[in-house]
């Protein structure tokens, strides 16, 4: 029997890959630093349960200190209780700038961030370096790209390179292992009716439910710095079962902030592939959605992520209907993520206020490369 539809690879025992990767997210819509971001919560959450070394750097270009990010206060916490996990730098101005505004203290800047990133995949002390917004960097030629690509191309071979930001170099993609491209849709029906806060990311590409984990992370970070009142849901279908690496890095969070996240798993810990759906397929999705629509309905949670979503009402384990009238019903300062991959997109769609479509140019899994522990799951 052939197998059509939408399966979600879950946390199962499997084989992983012991090679890094290049990844590159870059495009004209949102959600690139924030997959960066969830990578970063993944690799810490493998870090805590692991005997191996999985430590991670932050290193954001473009970025100074004299701006406050969300993600921020929750980065610092995981720091404080786990120093030997994460390094986080931020270098160059914190406003925005075009190549004719570009002054020698952004040089220098840029300069001082690359001299960091060398040290680091040169070092072997980290398993995984984030290079925040290097491309805007590059596409500014305040780095020559050559040197940039020919450090990736000596990396060790088990680092991971995460890059992010508009305007990649035709060099850096020719280098990439992995290529995700950001494209926005537009929903007229949206603004039209004055709908807030809805983000949905969907698509081929790599980036969706890591898009989602980083605006955890960020919403985490608020509720714990600016907006003590700031509670987070995240609810993620088809992804029964255990061995999720971020679920260590979420569980330590709620220990130091019990008030300020909820997590929630439903689903078998297996593939559903549309025609195969199971009885406990339908119970599972459903226990998850009442779960979701009580939270949608409280005002008590001003981030709720929806993770994964999308396939399961496309697998029709859930109804479209239902969900609409949650959505129009929910309480305006209420920000809900929704992720997933679809064939078909259902009607809430139209009311998202920021929809973006991750773009799958490259992947090493379509070189048979595996998956790994702390970036893919």
């Amino acid at each position: 029997m052939t197998r059509t539809g939408i399966g979600i690879r879950t946390a199962a025992e499997r084989t992983e890959r012991i090679t890094g990767q290049i990844h590159v997210y870059d495009g004209v819509g949102k959600g690139k630093s924030q997959a960066a971001l969830g990578v970063v919560l993944r690799s810490i959450g493998l870090g805590i349960n692991c005997a191996e070394s999985s430590r991670v750097l932050l290193l954001q270009f473009l970025k100074g200190p004299g701006r406050n990010y969300d993600e921020d206060a929750a980065i610092e916490a995981l720091r404080r209780a786990f120093p030997h996990l994460i390094d986080q730098v931020r270098t160059g101005r914190s406003e925005f700038f075009t190549q004719e505004e570009v002054t020698r203290f952004d040089k220098l800047e840029a300069q001082r961030g690359w001299d960091v990133a060398k040290g680091a995949i040169a070092s072997n002390l980290y398993s995984v370096v984030v290079l925040d917004e290097l491309n805007p960097l590059l596409d500014l030629g305040l780095l020559p790209v050559e040197e940039v690509v020919q450090a990736l191309k000596n990396k060790p071979p088990s680092l991971e390179v995460i890059v992010t930001g508009r305007g990649t170099p035709p060099a850096l993609l020719d280098l990439a292992d992995l290529h995700s491209e950001s494209v926005p849709h537009d929903h007229p029906v949206s603004r039209e009716q004055g709908i807030e806060g809805i983000e949905i990311y969907t698509g081929a590409g790599k980036g969706k439910s890591t898009n989602a984990l980083g605006k955890a992370l960020q919403a985490i970070g608020r509720g714990i710095s600016t907006d003590k009142s700031h509670r987070v849901m995240i609810m993620q279908w088809l992804k029964g079962g255990s061995g999720y690496t971020e679920d260590a890095a979420i569980a330590a969070l709620r220990q130091s902030y019990p008030n300020l996240v909820d997590h929630q798993r439903c689903g078998r810990d297996a593939i559903v592939w549309r025609g195969q759906q199971q009885i406990l397929d339908y119970v599972e999705a459903e226990r998850g959605w009442e779960i979701a629509r009580a939270a949608l309905a409280s005002g008590l949670y001003k981030t709720i992520i929806l993770d994964e979503l999308n396939p399961t009402v496309d697998l029709e384990l859930l109804q479209v209907e239902p969900i609409v009238e949650a959505l129009l019903r929910k309480p305006r300062d209420t920000e809900v993520i929704i992720t997933g991959r679809c064939k078909n997109q259902p009607a809430y769609f139209e009311l998202a206020t920021v929809h973006s479509e991750m773009i799958c140019h490259k992947h090493y899994c379509d070189k048979g490369v595996d998956l790994k522990r702390g970036v893919d799951f």
